[in-house]
């Protein structure tokens, strides 16, 4: 199949497939003598693998390695394991700190309950302040993305 054919099949943007061939998940199909890219069965059933695992919010880094020990086979499993244990960690972390969020952002809107002029707005005021006392400063994130 072609690649639109291919984009079609998986619900997968063209250029998506691109980067992911650029980035080595998705081995460079064949040609046509006209340069056209010829993809087979597998490389769709790989590119749905890819997308699936990103559905679930894994980095490129860890589709790599994911990729890497199915394509090895017999390969131990091990890997796959703490993998996928890290990733729990980081979705759990995620998680705690999208509620934090949520507090926050509840917390900013019973600043203003009616609506005003600006510069009587309980949440403008609030983020004022947040933003000058760090409050909302960057979080470190160790999860790959």
């Amino acid at each position: 199949m072609k690649i639109g054919e291919l984009a079609t099949a998986s619900s997968t943007p063209i250029e998506t497939i691109r980067f992911y061939e650029r980035e080595g998940l998705l081995p460079a199909p064949s040609r046509t003598q006209g340069n056209f890219r010829i993809y087979e069965s597998p490389h769709l059933e790989r590119l749905q693998f890819i997308r699936h695992c990103r559905g679930l919010d894994m980095s490129l880094d860890e589709v790599r390695v994911l990729l890497r020990v199915k394509d090895a086979g017999a390969q131990d499993c091990g890997d796959v394991n703490a993998l996928l244990d890290e990733h729990i960690s980081h979705v759990t972390t995620r998680i705690k700190e999208l509620r934090a969020l949520e507090k926050q952002l509840k917390n900013l809107r019973r600043l203003c309950c009616a609506s005003q002029t600006a510069d009587q707005c309980g949440i403008l005021a609030g983020l004022a302040v947040a933003a000058q006392d760090g409050a909302a400063a960057p979080r470190a994130r160790n999860h790959l993305r």
